[in-house]
């Protein structure tokens, strides 16, 4: 089992990021399915931490665990953000170092 981190880039639509008056009502149903898979797979215990910076600058990333690099890229691929092309995404190896509330030795 490894730690993986994917970060998110401009899709097809690079003001999604930046305007949320651009958004239609099938992106606010795509992002919907995008939380929605990342709080299940959060309460599954896959997701570690998923957020975006609020500055439309920072990015936006989901750190997880895979037992592959293989799993990991099928995880990252199957997001429904980047299904509809939304945003893309670039997977990295990942190591948490620290953590709140987790022992530090």
């Amino acid at each position: 089992m490894g730690e993986y981190m994917y970060v998110f880039g401009p899709g097809e639509r690079p003001e999604l990021r930046s305007d949320p008056t651009s958004w239609t009502e099938h992106d606010g149903e795509v992002g919907a399915a995008h939380f929605e898979r990342l709080r299940t797979a959060t309460d599954a215990g896959t997701v570690i931490l998923a957020g975006l910076s609020l500055d439309a600058d920072g990015p936006a990333v989901v750190i997880f665990e895979a037992d592959s690099e293989e799993e990991a890229q099928r995880f990252m691929l199957e997001d429904p953000f980047v299904v509809h092309g939304l945003f893309t995404a670039t997977l990295h190896p990942f190591r948490a170092s620290l953590v709140r509330g987790a022992p530090t030795s």
